[in-house]
């Protein structure tokens, strides 16, 4: 069974996005203009499932439609939608989950297979870190600094003990990854 991975990229102050969870990190340059594109499908291919909150949802279906392309992910799998609301039009590509995060997690963790989970958003992010749901974070520190936004960390995230696995410079980039000290 694969990894649950919390998958971000940051600003060098700490933050996932900008003031209105706007993912511009430089001048409308998609995370994946900053990455080695070999180490994007790396992380995409070791990935057999993704489970995403609903904000972050909305904020790529915003940037696709401002900017075609610009959340283009070469990762095919299973999709998860952490949400209370179906799609508007409907995605027969997705699945909503909604409930608790541990039962959302253990099924999207199922249609991985042998491979990684990869969760993205904030919200999703906090809830399985907080339950103990999480093993690795993969962080991508993008050289900009936004100042203001919303942080890496939830306010209320219980203190979580992070064991460095690696770093790597890629593209423009810094790849940090951590594994989750348990217990």
């Amino acid at each position: 069974m694969g990894k649950v991975v919390v998958n971000r990229a940051m600003s060098l102050d700490g933050f996932i996005a900008a003031p209105g969870h706007v993912m511009d990190f430089g001048g409308g340059r998609p995370v994946a203009d900053f990455v080695d594109p070999d180490d994007f499908a790396s992380v995409a291919a070791a990935t057999g499932a993704m489970l995403v909150g609903r904000r972050t949802w909305e904020v790529g279906d915003r940037m696709e439609e401002e900017n075609p392309g610009s959340v283009d992910y070469p990762f095919t799998g299973p999709m998860f939608l952490l949400s209370h609301r179906p799609l508007d039009p409907p995605n027969p590509d997705v699945t909503i989950l909604s409930g608790d995060i541990g039962e959302a997690v253990a099924t999207a963790l199922a249609a991985a297979g042998d491979k990684d989970l990869e969760l993205l958003g904030a919200d999703v992010a906090a809830q399985a870190l907080g339950r103990g749901l999480v093993d690795e974070l993969l962080v991508y520190v993008l050289p900009v600094l936004l100042g203001d936004g919303i942080p890496m960390s939830a306010p209320g995230l219980p203190r979580t003990e992070l064991e460095p696995v690696s770093t790597k410079r890629s593209g423009d980039a810094t790849m940090l990854r951590f594994r989750v000290r348990k217990g």
